[in-house]
């Protein structure tokens, strides 16, 4: 995990095990995020995978979709990508 700034609590990049603690989830439930396209991490192969500041939160909020609604990674994935060209578009709005 390395943080921002030496003296603030900003996490920039996080390992998957890092991930899966800030989430409370199973590395398989992260994986599997990843093979729908939910998340992007560098690196090779899963030992290697780093999370930046995007994909945590996107994996905070597929915990809340998975935790309070039930959806699965596939929903997941068509429900964030759904709010992001939501977002997109208010932010073309006068």
């Amino acid at each position: 995990m390395r943080k921002t700034e030496p003296d603030v609590d900003v996490v920039d990049i996080v390992s998957l095990q890092d991930l899966c603690r800030f989430c409370q989830a199973d590395e398989a439930w992260v994986v599997e995020l990843v093979e729908h396209g939910v998340l992007n991490p560098s690196g090779t192969t899963i030992q290697s995978w780093r999370f930046r500041g995007l994909s945590i939160v996107r994996a905070k909020k597929a915990r809340r979709l998975n935790q309070d609604l039930g959806i699965n990674a596939a929903g997941i994935a068509m429900v964030l990508d759904l709010l992001d060209q939501r977002d997109a578009i208010l932010r073309k709005l006068p």
